[in-house]
Formats: C-alpha cells, sequence, structure tokens
C-alpha cells in the first residue's frame, strides 16, 4: 500500500517585471545560489526558468522591484487550500513534536533547602514564577525534596505558590546528585510542566545542569530576566559575551524550558500570612545501598569572623580601581560601619588582592540588590553594573564625569573620593549623633 503524497505549498518561479529594471549590477544573479540569472547586454536579468527553485532571495535583492514570484493557476489553488487551513505547511514531525510540547502544562520553583532551612533565592523565584504561571494561566508550583520539610510547604504558599510537590525521605536529608536528579526527572516525567526554575547556587547550577541533560532539553543559565513570549514560550534573559550584551534565548522546540537565576537578581515577593494550597506527596524510593557518595559532614562558614555575607547586605559600600591600594579602602570600612553595612568591591580590586574573592560585586561576583549601594572609585563596567544595578539606591562618586557608572546611578558625586568619603562619615556619624 503506498503512502499518501503530501502536497506541499508552492514556491512559484522567479520573473521580470517589463520596464522596472535599472541596470543595478546584477545583484539578482550574484544572490542566486543555484545560477539561475544571467544578465543581458542590457545589465537586465534573464530568469532560467528551469533552474529557479522559488527562494526569493533575487526578488529581495533588487532594490528597484524589478522581480516578482509568478504561480500558474493550479499553483495559485493550491496556496488558496493552504490559506484556508491556517497558511501553514506541517509535516507528521512537526505534528508529532507539537502535540509533544502541548502535553507540559505549569510553572515549577524547586526550594532549595539545606537542613530545613530554604535558600531565599526560592522565594525570589516564586515571585517571578507567579508572573510567568499568571500569563500562561498554568499553576505555579513548588518542588520540595527533603528529609522532615514538612513546614516549607506553608511557607511556599505565602510566597505565592499554588500547589507544592512533596518528596519527604531519609535518603533526601542532605544533598546528593544521583538521587535528586532521580527525583527532579521522576517528577518532570509524572507531571510534565513546561518552565521549571532554579537558583543559580551551587546546588542549583549542579541539579539543573544534570536534570537537563537527562531529560534532553535546553538549559539558560544565570538569567537576569523572565518573560513570556506572544506563543507561551519563555524568553530567558541573561549577559552574553563577558557581559558586553543581554541575548535573550528560546527553547520553544523541547520542554520543560529550564532557566537558573542569581540570588538577589529578582525582587522578593510580598509574604501573605495564612496563605493555603494543595501539598501533593510524591515517592521516588532510592535504596541507600544504590547511591554512591555519603556525606559525612557538613561544615560551613555561617558565622565565620572573617565572612561577610555582601550578598544579604541592605549597604554596601564597594570600592574599585579608584581606591589605588588595599590600605585605602579603610576609609570604606569606617563609613559601613557608620551605616551598618559591609564593604564590598569590583573585580579589579579583587584581582588586585585588595579584597577577597566573596566580597566581589558583578557578573562573577555576588548580584546583590541593597537598599544603598555606594560606589567608590569604580568606573562602571557592565560586569560590574550586572551586579548591582537593582539596588533601590546607587551613590556614585568618581573623579570622571562620563564614568558609566553614573548611568544607572540615583545620586552621582564628581569629586575626589578621597575627600568626599570621609566628609559623608562624618555627616553619618553627625546625624547618628543629632538622633541619640
Amino acid at each position: 500500500m503506498s503512502e499518501p503524497v503530501k502536497v506541499k505549498r508552492p514556491r512559484g518561479k522567479a520573473r521580470v517585471i517589463a520596464g522596472k529594471c535599472i541596470a543595478c549590477g546584477a545583484r539578482c544573479q550574484s544572490v542566486c545560489p543555484i545560477n539561475g540569472v544571467e544578465m543581458s547586454e542590457q545589465g537586465e536579468p534573464v530568469i532560467e526558468t528551469a533552474k529557479c527553485i522559488g527562494c526569493v532571495k533575487c526578488v529581495k535583492a533588487c532594490p528597484a522591484g524589478a522581480l516578482e514570484m509568478f504561480y500558474t493557476p493550479e499553483e495559485l489553488a493550491i496556496i488558496a487550500s493552504f490559506e484556508k487551513h491556517g497558511g501553514e505547511e506541517i509535516d507528521e514531525e512537526e505534528l508529532e513534536r507539537r502535540s509533544r510540547v502541548a502535553a507540559y502544562k505549569g510553572v515549577w520553583v524547586f526550594v532549595e533547602q539545606n537542613d530545613g532551612e530554604a535558600a531565599k533565592v526560592s522565594w525570589e523565584l516564586t515571585g517571578v514564577g507567579r508572573e510567568l504561571a499568571d500569563t500562561l494561566g498554568v499553576p505555579l508550583s513548588a518542588v520540595i525534596i527533603g528529609s522532615g520539610v514538612d513546614h516549607l510547604a506553608d511557607t511556599a504558599f505565602s510566597y505565592c505558590a499554588d500547589q507544592a510537590y512533596m518528596i519527604n525521605d531519609s535518603v533526601f536529608r542532605q544533598y546528593r546528585t544521583e538521587p535528586f536528579l532521580a527525583a527532579m526527572c521522576h517528577l518532570i516525567e509524572k507531571h510534565k510542566p513546561q518552565v521549571v526554575l532554579m537558583g543559580a547556587t551551587g546546588m542549583g547550577r549542579d541539579l539543573a545542569g544534570a536534570v537537563a541533560t537527562r531529560v534532553k532539553t535546553g538549559l539558560t543559565a544565570d538569567c537576569t530576566g523572565l518573560g513570556i513570549d506572544a506563543k507561551g514560550n519563555l524568553m530567558q534573559t541573561r549577559p552574553a559575551f563577558g557581559g558586553n550584551i543581554m541575548a535573550t534565548i528560546m527553547c520553544d522546540r523541547f520542554r520543560p524550558q529550564m532557566a537558573t537565576v542569581r540570588p538577589h537578581v529578582m525582587p522578593m515577593p510580598q509574604q501573605r500570612q495564612g496563605a493555603t494550597g494543595i501539598t501533593i506527596p510524591e515517592s521516588c524510593p532510592i535504596p541507600e545501598s544504590s547511591i554512591f557518595t555519603r556525606v559525612l559532614e557538613v561544615i560551613t562558614d555561617k558565622g565565620g569572623k572573617d565572612k561577610v555575607d555582601v550578598a544579604g547586605a541592605e549597604f554596601i559600600v564597594s570600592g574599585g580601581r579608584g581606591l589605588m591600594a588595599k590600605e585605602n579602602f579603610a576609609l570604606l570600612e569606617e563609613l559601613a560601619e557608620e551605616l551598618g553595612g559591609v564593604v564590598g568591591g569590583s573585580r579589579s580590586a579583587v584581582d588586585a588582592g585588595w579584597l577577597p574573592q566573596d566580597r566581589q560585586v558583578g557578573q562573577t561576583g555576588k548580584t546583590v540588590r541593597p537598599k544603598i549601594y555606594i560606589a567608590c572609585g569604580i568606573s562602571g563596567a557592565i560586569q560590574h553594573l550586572v551586579g548591582m544595578q537593582d539596588s533601590d539606591v546607587i551613590v556614585a562618586i568618581n573623579r570622571d564625569r562620563e564614568a558609566p557608572i553614573f548611568e544607572v546611578a540615583t545620586f552621582g558625586i564628581v569629586g575626589d573620593l578621597f575627600e568626599v568619603v570621609p566628609a559623608l562619615t562624618a555627616g553619618v556619624r553627625e546625624m547618628k549623633q543629632l538622633r541619640s
């Protein structure tokens, strides 16, 4: 039994419109991929109809509009039938892909937790996830995997989630790639979400890459913006080419669409105390004996004397190359102490050894959203701006009035930081004394 012949949309043949050619120099001939255009002595094109494949390149290249596509009456009838059915030629493979993609519904946020304490970035993601879900008209779900983590479902509901998929088992007490990967892939295969968001943390980056590989989909890392296009696809925006441009990446042919987002990039949603949702218990039995890794001890640097949480600070005083020496950061330490904040720095300051790596703000450092960010001697390279431009108030101090940092600053001070910073410190100290 012979297979039915598929009718393809006619492409037509190119032809010359009499009297319109301006002999521009054989542009149409130069773009023809099959050498189907010859030039007459008058410099006008002669189309070899037998060769023409209807690619339309010559028509587009003509500056005078002297070429057009010609269709036979039979071809016009076929085109009319295509228009009647939406004007689109779709083969069986494309129909199968569309059907497969359409089965995926819902926005998921993976709730990263350690010993039952959720990472703040998870709730930041439920905020943007809520917006995506509302745009798509689908529920927002939190995915909670761990041991003794039932309480996180209520917290997820208070941060905008409609429902929570809960896997609660002792094998998930500490994060290990193997069991968490198996659990996430099991849930994705069973419930088919169209969007999965994770924090761009050590855990999130490890898990997201493994999951995307296993389920054969795309993953965009370190996103700074998320949105939904007219066709319902996830628009994932992130810095590219060293932070010099912002690229919007799409994964329209595969599901789920996965993205990781750095902490403090998205605003924290308002918590709704008493909000309720649906908890969906799930199980993914994994014998401990089948896992090749063991967690022997968890060492944390929380509360370490020399450790500073730049990403979580409400007031940050940052220094760059303009400080000129490590000792000069004492000026910033003094101002930060008066404000109750911390000292950060640009990549150039860290590379020079003036500050430790964990104080770096920027694309290759920490992303911050403090109430006040004071940039001292920082020119404002795009890599640095990506990490701090969402601060509530930005105060820039620089001698160069053309410095890019002033483009994002709320307040700009053109002057010598060695004079301005001590003056600011004295002013803050005086205000505190007047209030006391």
